[in-house]
């Protein structure tokens, strides 16, 4: 997560409350003795307000952006319009100090050291309550029945909305700690409303509408002075005497800073549906700021890692569907995965998980080494045997205990890092440069291998499934595949920012950019469709595709090369990709076009669907293949035919780890024949590495 500011204005007073229109157009800002509004798109002041005589203290709109109002130190509340209008003024008997609205019925609460009111179009007075403490701060509940008052003695006092006590909560401390600032998750799909309750005795801690405590308290070593949900509540802003404003998960995990300060920070808040967050502070300055979270994520064959919440990470099977979430606790900075190891850098060590059996399908992790170290690295990557951290232009080999075995100095900054596979302990990494440069790294060798060097920076990179050539993505969106050996540039295509190569056909690959899906077969020109988001792996005939942070497998029909293969009558090309899956009307075509071009061995083939020896995955190593004949099918025939396994006529399948081989697939069948001298096996699961 990163902090980026977008606009910052500075006023003579102290800024002490912001609210956002419902829309997110504006804000409007309590500063000195005025109301300023802005536009938020740009930091424009719009207009400021003049009403009150005394320094505002508070300010709130209204959930269905008709009105917002505003409490002062001059005992009085001012009703606005939307077209900036003052409509209606009351007093109370001291300054005012929080005003909130209900959200669904839009009934205001205004607080001021000694009572309550309560107000609404409807009403035509404002019935007030007393209150034994000056209350600091208040909120409604989602579903607007009840609101919670903070006050300056430790209490929480939840009240109805005709201002009666239901619950009181008493905080450790006292009139020690003061309750500065709460808010209620706003969040719906939480089973109970939840109270964040941040006082001066320097904690955090939570509630439930029945006072129950959730948890612990949190530490802050600061005094809070104010707390923010996003409107989901995934996450809160807290912001005090630490000048600066931090983000915390709903649990009260901090997960880093959002902008530091020069003075206390009186208020922040979220615009609407974003992630926008403004700042106000005592010397008058109003930040705005734009908060990115980064995708942080790995991905090994058909298991793809990513982090969820910023302290969890969920591992999802690609082909299965089956997710499993693994709870750290806090913030996860990044994730490698590779074969059945996962590693988890958290801000003070770094975890190593692995799977609980060899089972291609378990999705059970358990920790197997921790290295409890600090650790600052831009790339991290997981091997067999050791963990491999990148920062700036170093790599550092370490052992799952800690120890440093391996460094390599490169000559400009590290860009990309892929792990090629290999024997444990002797893995291959593949490294691409800013200054253009493609190397290749074993683990246990000191000396880096000088791939190519081309005159741009590397982006992305893949290698082919014979290892012969490679695809670069560089800076300026331009894809380049080169020959390994001879360094040649066998052809460029314009507008990617991602590439994959066909783990099951070696010219083919495609990339991703602009919004479009670019599949490229051999030196043919590109076959273009829409699709949005990063090409990560190319499988057959499945893309495997990450937008946004959701990841997805396409299924892609092979039609479009097959055919640019026959036009330049390469039938046995042609041949080779339509077995990756195409129609059949495609199956009859290539056939008819293989006999009138005389290719009688590629026309009297059966149409053969090579099938991986495990689930389709993204690319890695070779997949081992088992070529199954049958007849020319589409891809969804009757799924009450099974097949059978070509080779198991003759034995077992050499390719399986198990000697049940015959397993049901949705698009492929045997013969006529071989389906009557063989009876289709039972279905049961799919054994791991079957055929």
């Amino acid at each position: 997560m990163r902090a980026v500011l977008t606009w910052r204005d500075k006023v003579e007073q102290c800024v002490y409350d912001l609210a956002f229109k419902p829309d997110g157009t504006q804000l409007i800002v309590a500063a000195g003795n005025r109301l300023l509004v802005y536009d938020t798109s740009d930091g424009t002041l719009l207009q400021p307000l003049k009403g009150h005589k005394d320094t505002v203290y508070c300010v709130a709109y209204a959930k269905d952006g008709k009105r917002f109002a505003s409490g002062s130190a001059d005992k009085s509340v001012i009703i606005w319009t939307s077209k900036l209008e003052g409509i209606l003024k009351y007093t109370h008997n001291d300054s005012i100090q929080c005003v909130s609205y209900n959200p669904i019925t839009h009934q205001l609460a205004s607080c001021s050291s000694s009572d309550i009111g309560l107000w609404s179009p409807e009403q035509k007075s404002v019935s007030k309550h007393k209150s034994s403490s000056k209350i600091t701060c208040c909120s409604w509940t989602n579903d607007g029945q009840y609101l919670a008052l903070g006050m300056f003695n430790g209490v929480v006092s939840i009240r109805n909305k005709n201002g009666e006590e239901k619950v009181k909560i008493e905080r450790p401390g006292g009139s020690l700690s003061p309750i500065w600032s709460i808010s209620w998750n706003p969040s719906r799909e939480e089973r109970n409303d939840i109270l964040a309750v941040a006082d001066w005795g320097q904690k955090l801690s939570f509630y439930q509408l029945s006072g129950k405590q959730i948890g612990k308290d949190h530490s802050l070593n600061f005094d809070p002075c104010c707390i923010s949900y996003f409107t989901k509540g995934e996450y809160i802003l807290l912001g005090g005497s630490d000048k600066q404003v931090s983000l915390f998960t709903k649990d009260g995990v901090r997960l880093g800073a959002v902008g530091e300060q020069t003075s206390w920070v009186w208020t922040c808040k979220v615009k609407p549906d974003s992630n926008y967050v403004v700042v106000g502070c005592q010397d008058g300055t109003i930040s705005f700021y734009q908060l990115i979270f980064s995708t942080v994520h790995g991905l090994y064959k058909d298991r793809y890692a990513y982090r969820d919440s910023m302290t969890d990470v969920i591992v999802q099977h690609l082909i299965t569907e089956q997710k499993v979430r693994i709870k750290c606790k806090e913030l996860v900075k990044k994730i490698a995965i590779y074969k059945n190891r996962l590693a988890i850098q958290l801000p003070e060590k770094i975890l190593i998980y692995e799977l609980y059996s060899e089972d291609s399908l378990d999705m059970r992790y358990r920790v197997k080494e921790k290295i409890a170290r600090k650790f600052e690295c831009n790339l991290l990557v997981v091997c067999a045997d050791h963990i491999i951290l990148c920062q700036e232009r170093r790599l550092q080999c370490l052992s799952f205990s800690g120890v440093k075995e391996r460094e390599w100095q490169m000559e400009s900054l590290i860009r990309y890092i892929k792990v090629i596979g290999g024997p444990p302990g002797r893995e291959g990494l593949l490294v691409g440069l800013k200054n253009g440069q493609i190397l290749k790294i074993f683990v246990d060798n000191l000396f880096a291998i000088v791939l190519l060097k081309q005159a741009t920076a590397v982006r992305c990179l893949d290698m082919s499934a014979s290892r012969n050539k490679l695809a670069v993505v560089d800076e300026n969106d331009m894809c380049l595949v080169y020959d390994i050996h001879t360094k040649e540039l066998l052809f460029q295509e314009p507008n990617a920012n991602s590439v994959a190569w066909n783990t099951q056909c070696e010219d083919m690959l495609c990339f991703s950019g602009g919004g479009y899906l670019n599949i490229k077969a051999s030196t043919f020109p590109v076959h273009q469709q829409k699709l949005q988001g990063f090409v990560v792996g190319y499988n057959g005939s499945k893309i495997f595709c990450l937008h946004v942070f959701s990841m997805s497998a396409v299924e892609v029909p092979q039609s479009a090369p097959m055919y640019q293969y026959l036009d330049r009558k390469m039938f046995r090309e042609a041949y080779q990709i339509a077995c990756l899956g195409v129609t059949d009307a495609d199956w009859r075509e290539l056939a008819m076009e293989a006999l009138e071009g005389l290719e009688f061995e590629t026309a009297k083939k059966k149409p053969r669907l090579f099938l991986l020896s495990s689930a389709p995955s993204p690319p890695s190593a070779p997949p081992c293949v088992c070529p199954v004949e049958g007849m020319a099918v589409s891809r969804a025939p009757p799924r009450s035919l099974g097949w059978t396994c070509g080779l198991s006529s003759v034995g077992p399948c050499p390719h399986s780890s198990s000697d049940a081989a015959a397993w049901e697939a949705p698009w492929a069948w045997s013969s006529l024949a071989h389906r009557e001298s063989r009876k289709p096996a039972p279905l049961p699961t799919a054994p791991s590495g079957f055929c």
